[in-house]
């Protein structure tokens, strides 16, 4: 007999056929279908409970539905939605005032996807290049990183280095140049020999799709100079490791880096609605004019209310300072785990990865299928590397009943290698 359908209209095994019959495959998810959340908790149709361990990418750190956050929705939906920019709106502004404030800098372009950001980005830089730096016409490069992650559209996968990413999709943006990751000497090599032509370095504090990688102490402040010296902007992406994930604001805080662009997604909005955000000061975002760059949703001012509301929330409930502190345990209870498939334990704040070594056909994705039958969500990436980011709103007692229940389920494979 089917289990009862609690949440919703539709039991797992149908939610999952139809989306496998009428849309594109072009996700693999772990075989488990949400229907309801709250908190750190999310719910099948059936009514099973799982720990979110994943935070939608760490789009989710005031974790699901947060009321303050609905009851913004709520208020704002009965009242405006949307104007497009064709005309002002009594949100956007205050918005505009609140962000900037917040995040100290002169103005901010609202978009509504990370990688819509980035791309903004990369036309602030170009444009900046051009206008501010002196750059020859159709001359301005960019550098990236290898194993950088900053979107899917064809401009930001034309920097990749992963073929997932850009096989089959080009021909590509040019004007890219791609370096090691956490290597201040070819950042300094690279500008030494093309800094004239060089407009930006676009960075991620943490590269968190590469398998949560964190550069060496230092990597960040250095390299912000090294762009100073050349007069290139430092553009940081901080779409997936900013709004208090890393157990700070931003994850170029913990080195006191300042960047010339701030690239911002994800949590911006509780995870609510798409919304994202490039800062900048004055002389760089004023090289826009009206009519070079925007979108019909880019701070529609339900969007906006949202949003400020969302950053409240990780003013309010200081929700870096607990990310600092529960990122901690965390770490130190995993390296506590008794198991030969970890590997490597990494990560700052409460964005941590697990390195899995593949013993007898256990390997991430079957850890993270054990995971789901003991209750908790998380997520394997390049194949050997789980990424565990809980909502930030996690308390200590649940965290750690979250941790219980990765124990039990390493307890459980290590009987199954044996």
């Amino acid at each position: 007999m089917a289990n009862k359908i609690l949440y919703g209209s539709i039991g797992t095994k149908e939610a999952m056929e139809l989306e496998d019959k009428y849309g594109a495959h072009n996700y693999h998810p772990l075989p488990v279908v949400i229907a309801r959340a709250k908190g750190p908790y999310v719910w099948d149709p059936e009514g099973k409970m799982y720990f979110d361990f994943l935070s939608a990418y760490s789009a989710l750190n005031q974790g699901h539905c947060h009321p303050y956050i609905i009851d913004a929705l709520k208020k704002q939906a009965d009242t405006l939605t949307l104007t497009s920019r064709a005309f002002y709106n009594n949100k956007l502004g205050e918005y505009e005032k609140f962000v900037t404030d917040f995040f100290g800098y002169d103005k901010v372009l609202p978009m509504n996807t990370g990688a819509e950001a980035v791309e903004t980005a990369i036309k602030l830089a170009r444009k900046w290049g051009y206008e501010k730096k002196g750059i020859p016409h159709n001359k301005a490069k960019l550098v990236f990183c290898e194993n950088n992650f900053h979107g899917r559209t064809t401009g930001v996968i034309s920097a990749s280095t992963d073929p997932t990413s850009y096989k089959n999709f080009g021909p590509f943006l040019p004007g890219i140049e791609i370096i090691p990751y956490n290597d201040t000497e070819a950042l300094e090599m690279i500008l030494e020999e093309e800094g004239e032509e060089i407009a930006g370095f676009i960075v991620e504090p943490i590269q968190g799709e590469a398998g949560v990688y964190v550069p060496d102490e230092g990597y960040l402040k250095k390299s912000y100079e090294i762009c100073k010296k050349h007069n290139v902007l430092f553009i940081a992406d901080e779409v997936q490791t900013g709004i208090a994930r890393t157990g700070k604001l931003l994850a170029c805080d913990w080195e006191d880096v300042k960047p010339d662009v701030l690239i911002l997604g994800k949590a911006i909005s509780g995870g609510v609605l798409p919304v994202s955000a490039v800062l900048a000061d004055d002389d760089k975002m004023e090289v826009f004019k009206p009519g070079e760059h925007g979108s019909t949703f880019g701070g529609f001012p339900l969007a906006c209310a949202v949003a400020k509301a969302a950053l409240e929330i990780v003013r309010d409930e200081k929700l870096a300072e607990k990310a600092s502190k529960l990122g901690k345990i965390f770490r130190q209870k995993i390296r506590e785990l008794d198991s030969p498939l970890v590997v490597k334990v990494r990560g700052k704040g409460l964005l941590n990865a697990v390195v899995i070594k593949e013993i007898k056909g256990i390997n991430a994705w079957e850890v993270c299928k054990q995971l789901k039958q003991n209750g908790l969500l998380a997520k394997q990436t390049h194949g050997n590397i789980i990424r565990f980011a809980p909502p930030l709103t996690i308390t200590e007692d649940q965290l750690k009943q979250g941790l219980k229940f990765i124990n039990i389920s390493f307890s459980q494979i290590n009987e199954m290698i044996k």
